[in-house]
C-alpha cells in the first residue's frame, strides 16, 4: 500500500499508541497536520511551540507515557529548544516532531530553515534527520524505544516538507533493530550484595531518593526496603511522592531549600545510598564539604552519573526497580542470618532535628498574607488528592515544602533546568493525560507571564485547571538574592501587582478569575475554585512582597551553613551554630 510520508508518520505514531499531541501547524510540517483530520489521535493546538513542549512534558510525568509535541521548522524547532532542555535534565520521555525544509533546500539557508539537529543534539537523547519517506516507520519506532528506555529523555525527528510529501510502501518494524543500544536493566548483584551489607552495617544511613525512582515506577519497592532497614529516607525535588510525606522515615526534601533534618542527616550520615539521584549541586552544595564522612552507594540507570560528582564506594548501573527489589532480596537474607539493624539512636536524634527545626513561617491574623499559608491550604483542600505542578522560583519551594505528598507522578515541576513559564503547560499537559486528577498549577506572577496564552488553549480545548498565581509583585527568588546578598540593592525586579489584572486577563481568556488579598479569604476563595470543574480558574494570591524562602544553603556554601531564617536564629542561636557532635 504506498501512502505519503505524512500519513506514514502518523499511521506510525497509532502504532506507537499516541493518544494525544500538542503543537502549532506551519509551513515545512504543513503536509503533516492533513491525515491528523483522519486520525484518532488527539491534536491540541497550543499558542506557542515552548506552551506545546511543556504540555508534552506534563503529560509524560503524570502518564508515565512519552508525551509528543509537533513544530515546524525554523522558529518552531528553536521555540521548542527550552521544552527540549527541561525535559533532557529531568529525564522525561518524549518525542518532538519537527518539519524541515524540502531536501534540496537544506543548507542553502531557505525561508524558516535551520540546523534543527545540530542545535537539539545537546539536549536530546537522540535526533534524527529523516531524508528517504521509508524510513520514516523505522525511525518513528526507534523514537519511541530510545525515550522510553533506560534513562528516559527526549528524542527528536525531524522530517523534510518533500519527505513528508513522498510517496512510501507503508510497513512497520516489529521492534527496533539497535545493536548499540542495550541499557543495562539488572544490577550487578556482587555489588548488590555489598550494598546490603554497608546499609545493615552503617550506624547512620540515609537512602537518598531521586527522580529515577519516579521514572521507574520503583515507589513499591523503595518502601518495601524503607520498612525492611527502617533506615530514613530523603526524597529530592524530583522525587517528592516517591514515599509518601506521612511515612514515620519520610524526611522530606533535602536541597538549597530543604528542610535542616533531610539536609543535616545527608550532612552526618555515615552512608548514603543513593537511588536514581544525581548529586545535584542544588542537594549538595559545596561537594567537598558534603556528607564528608559518609560511604557512598550509587545506583542508577546511566553509567555517566555514577562517580560524576562524587566518587563511589559501591556502584551499581540499573533500573531502579529492578536494583531496588534485588537489595530488598539481598538485605532480607542478611537479616534473616543475623537480625534486623539498630537505627535507634540515630532515628532518636533524627526525630529531636524534626521537633526542633520543622518549616517555620508566621500568618498573623489581619496580614499580610502569607505565600506558605496560601500554599498549606491548596494541600489540605485537595487532602492530597490532586496534581501539583510547579512553576520555578520561591512559590516552587513552598509548593515542595508545605504540600503533603502521598502518592508518585503528583509533583511536576522543572527541576534541572529550572524554567520559568513550565507551570501552565505543563500543568495543562497533565490533566489531558490524568483527566479525572484536579491539577493545581502552583505558579508566581513572573513565570505566569511567560506562558499564559495557554489559558486560551484549556478554554478552546475545554481543560479545566486551577491556577494559582502567588503574586508577590516581584521576581521572588531573585529579589531574596538581592535583599541578602547585593545588599538590598534591588535591580529589575518589581513587576507590581497590578499589571496585568489577571482576574480580567482570565475572563479575557474564558477562565474564571479571583483574587484573594487577606487571610480570611483564603478558605473560602480556594473551595470557590474547587467547586468549578467547567473551567479553567485563575486565582491572583496577593501575597507579603517581603517573604523570604527559608531554610535556605547560600550558593557554593557548605550544608552545614543552612541558613533557617531569622526566627530560627533568634531561637536556637546556641545550637545552630555549635559543632556538629553537639547537636548529635
Amino acid at each position: 500500500m504506498k501512502i505519503t510520508g505524512a500519513q506514514a508518520a502518523i499511521k506510525s505514531l497509532e502504532q506507537e499508541g499516541v493518544e494525544v499531541m500538542f503543537g502549532i501547524p506551519g509551513g515545512a510540517i504543513l503536509p503533516f497536520y492533513d491525515p491528523i483530520l483522519d486520525s484518532p489521535i488527539r491534536h491540541i493546538l497550543c499558542r506557542h511551540e515552548q506552551g506545546a513542549a511543556h504540555a508534552a512534558d506534563g503529560y509524560a510525568q503524570a502518564t508515565g507515557e512519552p508525551g509528543v509535541c509537533v513544530a515546524t521548522s525554523g522558529p518552531g524547532v528553536t521555540n521548542l529548544v527550552t521544552g527540549l532542555a527541561s525535559a533532557y535534565m529531568d529525564s522525561i520521555p518524549m518525542v518532538a516532531i519537527t518539519g524541515q525544509v524540502p531536501r534540496w533546500a537544506v543548507g542553502g539557508d531557505a525561508f524558516q530553515e535551520c540546523d534543527s539537529t545540530g542545535i537539539t543534539m545537546p539536549i536530546t537523547k537522540h535526533n534524527y534527520l529523516v531524508m528517504d519517506p521509508q524510513e520514516l516507520p523505522r525511525v518513528i519506532n526507534e523514537a519511541f524505544h530510545i525515550a522510553r528506555t533506560g534513562r528516559p529523555g527526549p528524542v527528536l525527528v525531524d522530517i523534510p516538507k518533500d519527505v513528508l510529501q513522498a510517496e512510501m510502501v507503508w510497513w512497520y518494524p516489529e521492534g527496533p533493530d539497535l545493536p548499540g543500544y542495550h541499557p543495562v536493566t539488572r544490577g550487578n548483584q556482587k555489588q548488590i550484595r555489598e550494598a546490603a551489607r554497608l546499609l545493615l552495617a552503617a550506624r547512620k544511613p540515609v537512602l537518598y531518593v531521586g527522580g529515577g525512582v519516579i521514572r521507574a515506577g520503583a515507589s513499591d519497592e523503595l518502601r518495601r526496603l524503607v520498612e525492611l532497614t527502617g533506615a530514613p529516607v530523603v526524597t529530592t525535588l524530583m522525587a517528592r511522592g516517591a514515599l509518601p510525606d506521612d511515612h514515620p522515615q519520610c524526611l522530606g526534601m533535602p536541597g538549597m531549600h530543604g528542610n535542616y533534618t533531610a539536609v543535616t542527616a545527608m550532612q552526618k550520615s555515615d552512608l548514603l545510598v543513593a537511588l536514581g539521584a544525581r548529586f545535584d549541586d542544588r542537594v549538595t552544595g559545596k561537594l567537598d564539604a558534603f556528607a564528608p564522612s559518609a560511604k557512598i552507594v550509587h545506583a542508577d540507570i546511566d553509567p555517566a552519573e555514577i562517580g560524576k560528582n562524587r566518587p563511589v564506594d559501591v556502584p551499581i548501573v540499573g533500573d531502579a526497580k529492578s536494583v531496588i527489589h534485588d537489595l530488598c532480596e539481598a538485605v532480607e537474607e542478611i537479616v534473616n542470618e543475623r537480625g534486623a539493624p539498630d537505627y535507634a539512636e540515630w532515628m532518636k536524634t533524627l526525630k529531636t532535628w524534626r521537633t526542633k527545626y520543622p518549616y517555620k513561617y508566621k500568618q498573623p491574623a489581619d496580614g499580610p498574607l502569607k505565600p506558605e499559608y496560601v500554599i498549606e491550604q491548596i494541600g489540605k483542600a485537595t487532602g492530597g488528592d490532586a496534581i501539583f505542578v510547579g512553576g520555578v522560583g520561591q512559590h516552587q519551594m513552598w509548593a515542595s515544602q508545605h504540600i503533603r505528598f502521598k502518592r508518585p507522578n503528583t509533583w511536576i515541576n522543572s527541576g534541572g533546568l529550572g524554567t520559568m513559564g513550565y507551570a501552565v503547560p505543563a500543568a495543562m499537559g497533565a490533566k489531558v493525560g490524568r483527566p479525572d486528577q484536579t491539577v493545581w498549577a502552583i505558579d508566581g506572577d513572573g513565570c505566569f507571564q511567560m506562558t499564559c496564552q495557554e489559558l486560551a488553549t484549556m478554554t478552546t480545548e475545554k481543560i479545566p485547571v486551577k491556577i494559582a498565581i502567588i503574586n508577590n509583585a516581584f521576581l521572588g527568588m531573585v529579589r531574596q538574592w538581592q535583599e541578602l546578598f547585593y545588599d538590598s540593592r534591588f535591580s529589575q525586579v518589581e513587576f507590581g501587582f497590578d499589571t496585568p489584572d489577571y482576574v480580567k486577563l482570565a475572563d479575557a481568556y474564558g477562565a474564571v478569575g479571583l483574587r484573594c488579598e487577606s487571610p480570611d479569604e483564603v478558605e473560602n476563595t480556594i473551595s470557590k475554585a474547587m467547586d468549578i470543574d467547567d473551567r479553567t480558574v485563575v486565582i491572583d494570591f496577593r501575597v507579603d512582597p517581603a517573604e523570604k524562602c527559608y531554610p535556605m544553603v547560600p550558593a557554593g556554601a557548605s550544608n552545614d551553613d543552612i541558613i533557617l531564617g531569622p526566627e530560627f536564629e533568634k531561637e536556637h542561636a546556641d545550637v545552630l551554630h555549635d559543632t556538629p557532635e553537639a547537636i548529635i
